[in-house]
């Protein structure tokens, strides 16, 4: 297969495929956990195992008691990372996120300005229903999330490293809230839809759930192991074949010259380069949980929709006429190939 990025030589081949092979095995057992806590969610677990391997930040959209936080707290205790979470109102301040200067006085009268670290200094912070902060609120995670580090009074402050942000949002109560700006919503990887459980998820998740004892989540992996592993997907190569068919989906899905003449005028706005990184890495950190060493067609195919639909918005008439953004990607990912 021929790669698409800087070639790799057959000593560094067979370093991939070791390293590849023992980091299958580890986040086999990472997904084992979760899955001993979460039921019935392997697409969303599959999604944000993906987002956080490909060193991203996810949005995980669904209704009220889908255990989207559940979900969250069993990522951070079974991938090892310390984490926060912020439960996002009206009132929140950016310095309840980040953090704020405080004045300290000396026995003998010396005052000093000292910082006192908020809650996103986490490795993988939860954002709680983030459309109900305000922009303010709301922008003060986009230098975070995009830099990896925070000003206060001129001073920067590195985040720890890996840093992750998962936000949560309810798609159907809309009073009171605050739509994410698109430069924010294109600091997420990928909207990952949480959807109801099948019926014997549901069954297991019944029984299980309210008897004397619950399951436990147990750490599998760690802020170390993670962090190499995300190394190596960047590693991994990408046949010339993936690498083309993602920049024609993505192109395919903007309007105007470089856009697919079937959507030219519908597609008010679209995807632009960030989402082409985010589907090359995506699709390779999914390869790997698959337990394979390269991506293959049908991993740009199973991640064009997270990726592309929080960064695309079709014009009024097209609305009108009731097509949506996942009609369009439906239609465009059966070009794929």
């Amino acid at each position: 297969m021929s790669a698409i990025n800087t070639p790799v030589s057959p000593l560094d081949a067979e370093n991939i495929v070791a390293e590849a092979e023992t980091a299958i095995a580890r986040v086999r057992g990472a997904r084992a956990a979760i899955g001993r806590v979460i039921y019935g969610q392997e697409t969303v677990v599959e999604r944000s195992l993906v987002t956080i391997l490909s060193g991203g930040h996810g949005l995980l959209v669904g209704v009220p008691g889908l255990a989207k936080t559940k979900l969250v707290e069993t990522l951070g205790t079974v991938l090892g990372l310390s984490s926060q979470r912020v439960q996002f109102t009206p009132d929140l301040m950016p310095s309840d996120i980040l953090g704020s200067e405080v004045m300290d006085q000396t026995p003998d009268g010396v005052r000093s300005f000292r910082f006192l670290r908020g809650p996103v200094f986490a490795q993988l912070l939860m954002a709680d229903e983030i459309n109900r902060a305000s922009p303010r609120t709301q922008s003060a995670l986009l230098q975070a999330m995009q830099e990896y580090h925070v000003t206060i009074a001129g001073n920067r402050y590195d985040l720890p490293a890996p840093f992750h942000v998962l936000a949560t949002q309810n798609p159907l109560e809309q009073e009171g809230t605050y739509p994410l700006p698109e430069a924010q919503l294109d600091r997420f990887l990928m909207q990952i839809d949480v959807v109801y459980p099948d019926r014997e998820a549901e069954r297991r998740m019944l029984f299980e759930t309210t008897g004397a004892q619950d399951a436990i989540a147990e750490a599998a992996l760690d802020a170390v192991t993670i962090r190499g592993i995300q190394q190596l997907v960047r590693r991994m190569p990408v046949g010339e074949s993936v690498g083309e068919a993602i920049l024609n989906l993505v192109r395919s899905a903007r309007p105007g010259d470089g856009g697919d003449t079937k959507y030219a005028s519908a597609i008010a706005w679209g995807p632009g380069p960030r989402a082409s990184q985010a589907l090359m890495l995506a699709t390779r950190a999914r390869a790997l949980i698959d337990g394979r060493f390269a991506p293959s067609l049908d991993d740009v195919a199973a991640l064009a929709e997270p990726v592309l639909q929080h960064r695309m918005a079709l014009g009024f008439a097209a609305r009108a006429d009731g097509l949506t953004v996942r009609d369009v990607i439906a239609d465009l990912k059966t070009k794929i190939g």
